[in-house]
C-alpha cells in the first residue's frame, strides 16, 4: 500500500528487477585479451632475450680478465691427473735411478695431459704435498708440545715464501743466461714443489724413528730429487746435443750445465732447511 505523503512512486525495487533480468539474459563475454597484453609479450621477451645476451658478455669478459691474470685453461691441463698417474710420479719421485725415458711426449705441438705421460708438470702433487707437509709440520710440533697457530701459520708462510723466492731466482737466472726453453712459470712452480714429498717422509720418518731415520731416508729423498731434477731439467735447458748425451761445448752451454746442477742442488738444501727444526 502505497504511503499517502509520498510523492513519487518508489520505483527502485523494479528496477533492480529489471536490471538483473538483463543480466541475466547477457550473452556471456568474449575472452579479449587484457589491455596492453599486445605489448608486454614480446616486451618481455626481449627483455629475456637481451638480459641473457648481457649475462653472456659478461661472462665472456670476466673470463678474459681472469684468464689475463690467472690462465685457468692452463692451469687445467696440470691438474689433470688420475690415481695411477699419482701414484707412478710418486714412485718416480723417490726412486728415479731406474727411469730410462724422460722425454715429455706431445701430440700435436701440445704435450699431453699428465695422467697420460708420467713426465709430465703436474700441479696437484706438489699442492697436496704442500698442504700435507703442513699438517705433519703441525703434527711433529704438536707431539713436542710446541704447537700453536701462529707457529703453524708462520712454518706455513715462511715455506711458501721459499718457494717463491727459489721460482723467481730461477726466472732471473734463465732470464741472464738466455736460455731459449718451453719452461713455464707454472712449470717451474710444479718441479719445484715436487720436493715437498721428499720433505715429508723425512718429517714422517722422524717421528716414527728418532732423529737417525730423519737424516737416513731424508738424505734418500735428496739424493732421488736431486737426479729427478737433474734427468728432467737437462732436457728443458740444455741443448739438444747435451740432452742426447753428446760433449757440451761452448760457453753458453756450459752456463746452462751449471744453472741445471744449481737447480737442482737447491732442492735438498731446502729439504733440510725447512724440516731440520721439525725433528727433535
Amino acid at each position: 500500500m502505497a504511503d499517502p505523503h509520498q510523492l513519487f512512486d518508489d520505483t527502485s525495487s523494479s528496477a533492480t528487477a529489471l536490471g538483473r533480468g538483463y543480466a541475466a539474459q547477457q550473452p556471456p563475454a568474449v575472452g579479449y585479451p587484457a589491455p596492453g597484453s599486445f605489448l608486454g609479450e614480446p616486451v618481455s621477451s626481449f627483455a629475456m632475450a637481451y638480459g641473457s645476451t648481457l649475462a653472456s658478455q659478461g661472462k665472456e669478459i670476466v673470463d678474459k680478465n681472469i684468464d689475463r691474470f690467472i690462465p685457468v685453461t692452463k692451469l687445467k691441463y696440470y691438474f689433470a691427473v688420475d690415481t695411477v698417474y699419482v701414484g707412478k710420479k710418486l714412485g718416480l719421485l723417490l726412486f728415479p735411478f731406474m727411469h730410462q725415458d724422460w722425454q715429455v711426449r706431445y701430440q700435436q705441438d701440445t704435450p699431453v695431459a699428465p695422467r697420460f705421460d708420467i713426465n709430465a708438470p703436474d700441479l696437484y702433487i706438489p699442492v697436496m704435498a704442500f698442504i700435507t707437509y703442513i699438517l705433519v709440520a703441525g703434527l711433529a710440533l704438536g707431539t713436542q708440545n710446541r704447537f700453536s697457530p701462529d707457529l703453524l701459520g708462520l712454518q706455513a708462510s715462511s715455506a711458501l715464501a721459499w718457494l717463491i723466492v727459489e721460482v723467481l731466482a730461477i726466472l732471473l737466472s734463465l732470464y741472464l743466461v738466455t736460455v731459449n726453453t718451453d719452461l713455464t712459470t707454472i712449470d717451474l712452480v710444479a718441479f719445484s714443489g715436487y720436493k715437498y714429498v721428499g720433505m715429508i717422509v723425512g718429517i714422517v720418518s722422524g717421528l716414527l724413528f728418532g732423529k737417525t731415520g730423519y737424516y737416513l731416508l731424508l738424505s734418500w729423498c735428496c739424493l732421488s730429487i736431486f737426479v729427478f731434477m737433474i734427468r728432467t731439467l737437462r732436457l728443458k735447458i740444455l741443448s739438444e746435443a747435451a740432452a742426447e748425451g753428446v760433449l757440451v761445448r761452448g760457453a753458453k752451454n756450459q752456463l746452462r750445465m751449471y744453472l741445471t746442477m744449481a737447480i737442482a742442488a737447491l732442492q735438498p738444501l731446502f729439504m733440510y732447511w725447512l724440516t731440520f727444526h721439525l725433528v727433535r
